[in-house]
C-alpha cells in the first residue's frame, strides 16, 4: 500500500476484509459516513469490484486497496496484526468483512471520532462490538441472502456465558463473556462450535505487542473487557450479513435453509436507536 504510514496516521481507521463482491461498495460507503478517516479494502487481485468506481470522490479519496487472500485460513490475521505493527502508537483501528456495517449510539447525529475520543476520555483502549446478524426475509427474490433494503434481524435469542481462565482452573474471567444468539444459535449445527460466538472486539487502540487473536479477541486480556471496574462503558454492533450468506451459499448447509424466518425476525430499520431499544449495544455514560 502506497504510502502506508501516511493512511495509517489518519485515523480512525477502518479495514475492510472483501471475501467476495457482495456488497463491497455499500460496507465502503457506510463506515465512511460514520466518520472514518482511512479505509483500507483487502481484496484479492482476481477480485472485480467495478461498483467501487461509482463510490461518491470524497469517498474514493479515503479508500485504499491492498491485494491479500482474504480466504486464506489466517488471512485475517494476516492483514490486522501489520496494521496493528505499523500504526502510530494509540491509533484506533477498526475491521469487518464485507456486508458488515458498523453501529454505534446515536451515530445518526454523532460520528466514530466523537464516539471513540469519550471511550478515550474513559480510559478504554478499546471496544465490545456484537455482530449482530442479518438476513433477507424472502430467499427465493434473495438467493444469496443478502437484501440491504429488506434486512431482518433476531429480537430475541441472545444469552451469555462466563468465559473461563485456562490458567485459573477454569475460574471466570473478570469482566468478560461469551455471547451467543442470532443465526449462529438457531443453525447450530452447521456452525463449527469455535465459531459461534458473536462477540467481537472490533474496535482497539494500536500498542507495542499487542495482536489480534484467531477468536476475535486481543493479546491484552484489559481489552477483550465489556466494561471497566467502576461502571458500564460503551458497546457497539456490528450488523452483518455474513453468517447468512455462508449458509446460503455453502453447499453443506445451502439446502437444509428454506427460510431465516422465525417468530423473533423484526425488520431492521437501519438506526442506532433500534439496536440500543433491544438490548444489542450499551450508550455507557455517553449521552
Amino acid at each position: 500500500m502506497a504510502g502506508g504510514q501516511a493512511v495509517l496516521a489518519r485515523a480512525p481507521v477502518a479495514l475492510i476484509m472483501a471475501e467476495d463482491a457482495v456488497e463491497v461498495a455499500g460496507t465502503v460507503a457506510h463506515h465512511h459516513r460514520l466518520g472514518f478517516r482511512s479505509i483500507v479494502l483487502f481484496a484479492s487481485t482476481e477480485l472485480a469490484l467495478p461498483d467501487l468506481d461509482a463510490l461518491p470522490s470524497a469517498t474514493q479519496a479515503v479508500l485504499h486497496r491492498v491485494d491479500h487472500d482474504t480466504l486464506h485460513a489466517q488471512g485475517l490475521l494476516r492483514a490486522v496484526n501489520p496494521v496493528i505493527a505499523a500504526a502510530p502508537e494509540g491509533a484506533w483501528i477498526y475491521y469487518c468483512y464485507n456486508a458488515e456495517y458498523l453501529f454505534f449510539p446515536f451515530c445518526q447525529t454523532r460520528d466514530v471520532g466523537e464516539m471513540l475520543a469519550f471511550h478515550a476520555e474513559e480510559r478504554r483502549s478499546a471496544m465490545l462490538t456484537y455482530v449482530v446478524d442479518l438476513y433477507a426475509g424472502d430467499l427465493s427474490r434473495h438467493p444469496n441472502a443478502v437484501a440491504p433494503e429488506e434486512a431482518y434481524l433476531d429480537r430475541a435469542g441472545y444469552y451469555a456465558l462466563a468465559r473461563p481462565d485456562p490458567e485459573q482452573d477454569g475460574a471466570p474471567r473478570e469482566r468478560q463473556l461469551d455471547f451467543y444468539g442470532g443465526l449462529r444459535w438457531r443453525f447450530e449445527e452447521h456452525v463449527p462450535k469455535a465459531r459461534r460466538k458473536i462477540d467481537r472486539i472490533g474496535l482497539f487502540r494500536a500498542a507495542r505487542g499487542l495482536t489480534l487473536r484467531g477468536n476475535h479477541t486481543l493479546s491484552d486480556e484489559e481489552c477483550n473487557t465489556y466494561a471497566c471496574p467502576w461502571h458500564h462503558n460503551l458497546t457497539a454492533a456490528i450488523c452483518s450479513f455474513r453468517t447468512a450468506k455462508a449458509l446460503k451459499t455453502n453447499p453443506g448447509s445451502t439446502f437444509a435453509v428454506e427460510t431465516f424466518w422465525w417468530h423473533n425476525s423484526v425488520r431492521f430499520e437501519w438506526n442506532s436507536q433500534q439496536l440500543l431499544d433491544l438490548g444489542l449495544m450499551e450508550p455507557g455514560q455517553w449521552f
